[in-house]
């Protein structure tokens, strides 16, 4: 069963990042295990910025100690649909009208059609029905209607309305009931009354098709904290103003999607999937299954095995799969096939069937593809049109970063990611600096949730670690002259980590101001690359190629960096615009247009459905 339906949705227009000036420190990952992050660019002499401003919660032990909140997922609730109060169009005296109004000869018809709205149920959002009166009050008469029927402008959005599923939207939303030819039983009046009400409707689906069109149908930031998108206004009178007036129709509308060619290989992906076959064998992508546990998937996953068999394989394991074929249990005699597949394709044989393992053996199913590219679609009219050149692109999911410039990959390197429990979130921003031989800001919330609890028993181990520690005054103290056992939330001492090779962030960070406090950066954990699941971070993102990427950024040498780094702790600024995109992506193409799956690490795939699912509950009952 697909359980993405049939979604998607569209965003052209361009918007430009804001920048915010300053970021708080960022979260940082456990000191013990190394795994910090965080921090923005401070004076290496002076002040440390304030701790970030998360939730604190009182720690269940009663201790006395907090610990930071990660941000929440949300039950997505949408606008609920309004009924378009028409008494506003009903004949009052002085209505002011639009200057730019030119009336055409059938705003007589169209005046005397009002008195047909006065029992007409039109539902639509909020934003839709104040934009619906305040357009035709200004501008009384018909876009769609020519006579007594629909014109060709109202043909041209029909047919771009009703071909809304190649965009991965959903048609219902957009469906507008269009009148008959005019029946010589009806009566003037009768046909004028049935032809407004067609002309709102159609002005209604149009100006939601629009909106879907440039900002998606689901506001991601009523999902989750995680999510940190600008909002991208519509002059929704103006659209209305525009169509009035060309006879472009179908340009225009098909306009207000992303024109970017991810957008364009996107559609042509979910075209060609709509079309395929399904797989012969699907198998539960989130299968999770070790040795001795019992499944009814294992046997499909010995079939596709069987099936694939080369002479080597064959010879070790032939004869194992003819007599367990057929087992539900994985039995220990099957281990040894399950860890020669798993290393065949390039993963750690840990023989443990898991969802790569079973994306290597049976691909992802056409319903799971569908689903995904939807969720693409949709999630790509958050971003702008024109996504820029040059810039950096992270798709999470893919555990990649790409610099990319004039439509070709210069540098792709891994990444590590976010935890489950401290995902890395979805925004875009500028690329602002780098910093060479960081220094690291340690949060408040960390100093006391993570550090405190040794601090205690080991107050000198700040000054052993490489950790200056200043007071309220920024006088340094060294770790060992506090008493770290008389405090508990309320800290009055500041601490850093100096640059160094055991520095948490590495010999560089790259830095793209957000409210996140979440930046690129060097690890000294280089053994974390090698993994295939790399959500292993604090929320901040690791680079395998730290200095590659400087230097893209920068638009400089390899060896330039080389050299900075040879002369201790510096920054220097990004000279260009440089969009970067901290994205989350399990369907996306690559620059020849070829579209790869990844897995939902986060799970937000399903959690977007979700969203849309709570969306179309509170259209569907719209007329």
């Amino acid at each position: 069963m697909n359980i993405f339906g049939n979604r998607a949705s569209i965003l052209p227009i361009a918007v430009a990042a804001t920048l915010a000036i300053a970021v708080p420190q960022a979260s940082a990952q456990g000191l013990f295990d190394m795994l910090f992050g965080g921090g923005v660019r401070h004076d290496p002499q002076g002040e440390f910025p304030p701790p970030p401003k998360y939730k604190l919660k009182p720690k269940p032990d009663g201790g006395g100690g907090t610990r930071i909140s990660s941000p929440s997922y949300y039950t997505y609730k949408t606008d609920r649909l309004v009924r378009v109060d028409f008494a506003a169009l009903m004949p009052q005296p002085a209505v002011p009208q639009d200057a730019a109004f030119v009336p055409s000869v059938t705003r007589n018809a169209f005046t005397e059609a009002i008195a047909g709205l006065s029992d007409y149920e039109l539902y639509a959002e909020p934003d839709i029905a104040k934009a619906l009166i305040a357009y035709y009050s200004a501008n009384p008469d018909f876009i769609w209607v020519s006579g007594t029927a629909p014109n060709s402008r109202a043909q041209d959005a029909l047919r771009v309305l009703g071909e809304a599923a190649s965009y991965g939207l959903t048609p219902t939303d957009y469906t507008v009931d269009v009148p008959t030819a005019a029946a010589s039983s009806a009566t003037p009046d009768e046909r004028l009354k049935e032809l407004v009400r067609f002309e709102m409707a159609l002005s209604a689906r149009v100006l939601r098709y629009t909106h879907d069109a440039q900002s998606g149908r689901v506001d991601p930031n009523r999902m989750t904290g995680y999510y940190d998108f600008p909002p991208k206004p519509l002059d929704m009178e103006g659209v209305l103003k525009t169509l009035a007036h060309t006879q472009e129709v179908r340009t225009y509308l098909e306009s207000r999607h992303p024109q970017n060619p991810e957008y364009q290989a996107l559609r042509v992906e979910l075209e060609a999937l709509q079309a395929s076959e399904e797989n012969e064998i699907v198998v539960d992508p989130k299968l999770l299954l070790k040795p001795g546990e019992t499944s009814p998937e294992l046997p499909k996953l010995l079939t596709l095995i069987a099936r694939n068999l080369d002479d080597e394989m064959g010879g070790d394991f032939g004869e194992v799969l003819a007599r367990l074929g057929k087992s539900e249990i994985y039995d220990p005699e099957l281990v040894p096939v399950i860890k020669a597949v798993q290393k065949r394709a390039g993963m750690k044989g840990d023989g443990v069937i898991g969802p790569r393992t079973v994306a290597s053996l049976a691909g992802t199913s056409k319903a799971d593809k569908i689903g995904k590219v939807e969720v693409a679609l949709e999630e790509l009219r958050w971003l702008p049109s024109d996504l820029g050149s040059p810039r950096v692109f992270i798709n999470q999911p893919a555990f990649t970063a790409s610099y990319i410039d004039s439509g070709e990959v210069k540098l792709k390197t891994r990444v590590v990611i976010g935890r489950t429990t401290n995902q890395t979130a979805f925004f875009y921003k500028e690329i602002k600096q780098v910093d060479f031989h960081p220094y690291w800001g340690v949060p408040q919330s960390i100093i006391v949730n993570e550090m405190l609890p040794r601090l205690r028993n080991d107050p000198g181990y700040l000054d052993r670690a490489g950790y200056e520690v200043t007071d309220s005054r920024g006088k340094r103290v060294p770790s060992s002259a506090v008493n770290w056992g008389g405090y508990g939330a309320n800290i009055p001492y500041s601490v850093r980590q100096l640059p160094s090779e055991a520095n948490a962030l590495g010999e560089l960070k790259i830095l793209f101001p957000n409210k996140h406090a979440i930046y690129m950066h060097d690890t000294p954990q280089k053994s974390f690359f090698e993994r295939d699941m790399r959500a292993l971070s604090h929320g901040c993102v690791r680079l395998q190629d730290p200095r590659g990427m400087a230097a893209a950024v920068l638009g400089t040498s390899v060896d330039y960096v080389v050299e900075k780094l040879k002369h201790g702790h510096s920054t220097e600024n990004v000279t260009r615009t440089i969009p970067v995109y901290v994205a989350y992506f399990t369907a996306w193409p690559d620059m020849s247009g070829n579209v790869e799956y990844f897995g939902d690490v986060y799970d937000r795939d399903t959690r977007l459905m979700q969203a849309l699912d709570a969306t179309e509950a509170v259209r569907s009952p719209a007329s």
